[in-house]
């Protein structure tokens, strides 16, 4: 099954038999919280999630997103309609980074059905609602591990022995701005892969085919691209775990299934024993 689904193939399920559990998850980085724009407008049925208070604990020495508590994000997501067997479609603004966060979520604590709409909200041509969906509890009960994840020492490690991608912007891993984090720069070894370069000027992905030729330009090994050089293991960081999943999410369209860093740059740069390269290259 395709990670990713469109607003017209949306649509079309909604309308079937057995209708998918929309979640909303609208979210800005330093921006206002997504629930008031939610309640002004959303696709019909949808719910929706809060990436601070349920994607999400609160920062500490995880970084500044670190990984939710299990039960608590199990019981997030049967509030909001989850089940076992169902069906879910999240979506987000458009930026897909939110979206991604909770799909990579759900995949990791063992849904295998869930996708994210191309484009979010803004490829959204249908009517939007206002009425608020009282869902039925689900049953979902997270079981995580089913995606693999990094830790700091991982992370370290993969940027020597494979290929370790920096999903941020290419000024924050040469360490010429840093708006966010104690200090600028990129893991030792890492590679420069902007997730913004995986999405076309609409906001959705750009061709599965294309994705993984831009993946294998940067070293990653494909099956069927006849590389004969590239690391087959590959990890992605970002600032604090929810663009870098834009990137795993990129990555799986691509056909390549990728470890996340969660903790990110927030909680690297945070301990000032580990290394800090700067510059373009990988250092």
């Amino acid at each position: 099954m395709k990670p990713i689904i469109s607003a017209s193939e949306c649509v079309s399920e909604s309308a079937g038999p057995r209708p998918p559990v929309l979640l909303d998850v609208r979210w800005q980085l330093g921006g206002p919280p997504g629930r008031p724009d939610y309640e002004a407008g959303h696709i019909p049925g949808a719910v929706f999630v809060d990436l601070e208070g349920e994607l999400a604990a609160p920062p500490g020495s995880g970084g500044r997103h670190p990984l939710p508590d299990p039960a608590e994000f199990g019981a997030a997501m049967r509030r909001a309609g989850v089940r076992r067997d169902s069906s879910v479609i999240v979506y987000d603004g458009g930026q897909g980074w939110a979206a991604a966060r909770a799909w990579w979520l759900l995949r990791w604590t063992g849904h295998r059905d869930v996708r994210v709409l191309d484009g979010g909200l803004a490829a959204w041509t249908g009517e939007l609602s206002k009425e608020i969906p009282v869902p039925v509890e689900g049953d979902f009960v997270p079981g995580p591990g089913a995606l693999p994840l990094l830790d700091a020492d991982g992370a370290a490690a993969l940027a020597r022995s494979g290929l370790l991608f920096d999903a941020r912007a290419a000024e924050r891993y040469r360490g010429e701005v840093e708006p966010i984090d104690r200090v600028g720069g990129h893991i030792p070894g890492a590679v420069s892969a902007p997730t913004t370069e995986n999405v076309g000027a609409d906001g959705r992905f750009l061709p599965a085919e294309v994705l993984a030729a831009r993946f294998a330009g940067l070293g990653a090994r494909f099956a069927g691209l006849g590389a004969e050089r590239g690391a087959s293991q590959v990890g992605v960081y970002c600032g604090s775990g929810v663009s870098g999943a834009h990137e795993v999410l990129a990555l799986e369209v691509a056909g390549f299934t990728a470890a996340l860093y969660a903790g990110s740059w927030s909680q690297w740069s945070a301990d000032e024993s580990r290394p800090v390269a700067t510059g373009p290259e990988p250092g």
